[in-house]
């Protein structure tokens, strides 16, 4: 059976992997755009920042590991058109300039996806990044000791991760959003404006609902973000405006795409077209609750990857699916999430209930207790669990507890199960009534 997948990211290498282990006489051949595998990029804030210093940490499983496996990675490959009908990918060596096409009895596609570059004028000067690559991470280490004031559009994830990071390095930090306040769109107003109180209490300028209009530069180099509020000077601006599936070149093959242009799969990493199959950044996946959604996090890549490796071999493995869970330090609070948001829930019309609350993460009695925050949400009729968010301060034990959330949801608990829930407890843990279970207990 001949093999092709197309990224040597987290995804198409579980898939490879698993590949090899259920069919040993595959020819399995991996095309990747850059000479960059297995590598975890959701380090880079934390490596800009200085937390450590040895990029190669970030590679999961260097390029001769693979090899061993009879896994053949060809790098400087860019995927450029897929045929169906005679199952043939066409793809650039960007190395000789040459195209090659290379026939596939299966065929995994996971390109991944590239940060979002708005339509705003003058981006295309010195000193305008992403915070996304390996590359990227080099360049603005390098850059650090030439720049003093860092402005970032947008304030999602990779936003206030880098905020902090260019704070951590004594840089002045500008960060702007469109919207009215930061993570909108995974967290509920109760979380984020703890998160926005701690931008601030660390001297972030942080600028919510705003539109950046215009880059200024002067001689080719950046020199400052005009907004429709005012001008912010800048020696480095980083855009962080999300993520688009590396999908253009799919667009005329007649594989479904969502609005967001990622392939659409099932819970097999199928999609609509015969022996082909999609997992990663560049997919949909199904979610727990919401059903099918673009949620482009490494956790549900490496999964699905796992999950397209198996079928593609012969198993009939299928996805549990996806509760979008995810976490964030910013500062000295950290946040995470699970399931749906109420924003989400008032989208899709659910007839739901909230409870939000404010406990304390240990006993009274000894050092370094601090406050949490929780919010559930869950069906009003059927009491069970729908989403959650927690918010505390640093290793406090506030983003670990979303994984108790996320197998409750799982599970289908309700919320007065959770208040009874078994959960440990000593003084240096908890409390004796966790603050998940006065959760629980106060849902009306």
């Amino acid at each position: 059976m001949n093999y092709l997948i197309l990224g040597a990211n987290a995804a198409g290498l579980s898939a490879a992997v698993r590949i090899v282990k259920l069919d040993p006489s595959a020819t399995i051949t991996v095309l990747e755009k850059t000479d960059v595998v297995s590598f975890g990029g959701c380090g880079i804030p934390y490596y800009v920042g200085g937390e450590f210093d040895e990029i190669e940490r970030m590679t999961a499983r260097p390029l001769h590991e693979f090899s061993k496996l009879g896994i053949d990675i060809r790098v400087f490959h860019t995927a450029v058109g897929l045929d169906v009908a005679s199952k043939k990918v066409t793809a650039l060596d960007s190395q000789t300039g040459q195209s090659v096409s290379l026939a596939y009895d299966k065929l995994l596609i996971t390109v991944g996806a590239s940060p979002a570059i708005p339509p705003i004028p003058g981006l295309g000067v010195k000193n305008v990044h992403t915070m996304h690559s390996k590359a990227d991470a080099i360049t603005l280490l390098n850059l650090l000791p030439s720049i003093e004031r860092v402005v970032i559009i947008g304030a999602g994830f990779i936003g206030l991760e880098a905020a902090e990071a260019f704070k951590h390095q004594g840089k002045q930090v500008t960060l702007i959003e469109y919207a009215d306040r930061v993570l909108a769109r995974t967290f509920d107003e109760e979380t984020t404006r703890l998160l926005e109180q701690e931008l601030r209490r660390n001297d972030v300028q942080l600028q919510l609902s705003e539109q950046v209009i215009a880059l200024q530069s002067r001689d080719g180099t950046v020199t400052s973000v005009e907004t429709n509020k005012g001008n912010y000077p800048a020696d480095l601006v980083l855009v962080a405006a999300g993520f688009k599936p590396n999908t253009a070149f799919l667009r005329e093959t007649g594989l479904n795409l969502s609005k967001e242009g990622a392939i659409v799969i099932d819970d097999q990493c199928r999609t609509n077209l015969p022996d082909i199959y999609a997992a990663g950044d560049c997919a949909t996946v199904p979610h727990k609750v919401s059903g099918d959604v673009y949620i482009p996090l490494a956790t549900s890549a490496n999964k699905l990857g796992r999950i397209a490796g198996e079928v593609m071999g012969g198993k009939a493995s299928r996805f549990i699916g996806t509760l979008g869970s995810s976490g964030i330090r910013v500062f000295d609070l950290e946040a995470g999430r699970t399931g749906i948001t109420e924003a989400e829930a008032v989208q899709r019309s659910l007839d739901y209930s909230t409870v939000v609350i404010k406990d304390k993460n240990r006993t009274d009695y000894l050092p370094n207790q601090s406050e949490m925050w929780v919010k559930l949400i869950y069906d009003k009729q059927s009491r069970k669990l729908l989403g959650g968010q927690l918010c505390g301060r640093y290793l406090g034990g506030a983003v670990h507890r979303v994984d108790a959330l996320a197998v409750a949801i799982y599970s289908g608990l309700t919320v007065d199960e959770l208040g009874f829930m078994d959960f440990v407890y000593a003084p240096p843990f908890a409390r004796t009534w966790d603050v998940l279970n006065i959760a629980g207990n106060v849902a009306k």
